[in-house]
């Protein structure tokens, strides 16, 4: 009968709570603990705030020795801006020759900018423009018309 009343108390919301405390003994557990030693070598972390600044070269060659510059700065993964308006048609022809071989040895990419001004790119830079449109209306080398 205890047991009816127990229940009406307690959906009337009447009846109080015994709170038992139970403690809890831990005799002889290990603890694991994780290691992480071996996470760190598998996992890898990028820093997505980096501060290297791409760099572009700009040169003006006046012969054809500066070529090789040129092509020394690609091999550094720079990108080089080269003005050849003011040589000699047959050096700036040679000049885009070597810089030719070199872009497609180092799987890189050369478009011409603008009449005597030509961008050479190393792999890692791509260049974004449509200047094929250009260049078949007016020839890579305009000095030769």
């Amino acid at each position: 009968m205890s047991t009816l009343f127990n229940k009406m108390l307690n959906f009337v919301g009447l009846e109080a709570h015994e709170e038992y405390e139970e403690e809890e003994v831990w005799e002889n557990e290990e603890v694991i603990q994780p290691d992480f030693s071996k996470q760190s070598r598998k996992s890898k972390v990028v820093n997505i705030h980096t501060t290297a600044q791409l760099k572009v070269i700009v040169m003006q060659p006046e012969s054809f020795d500066e070529a090789k510059d040129i092509a020394d700065h690609l091999k550094s993964k720079k990108p080089v801006v080269i003005n050849l308006e003011d040589v000699e048609k047959e050096i700036a022809r040679r000049i885009v020759d070597f810089l030719s071989g070199s872009v497609y040895a180092l799987d890189g990419n050369i478009q011409k900018v603008s009449n005597g001004i030509f961008l050479v790119a190393p792999y890692n830079v791509d260049i974004m423009g449509d200047f094929k449109d250009e260049l078949r209306n007016k020839g890579v080398f305009p000095w030769t018309t």
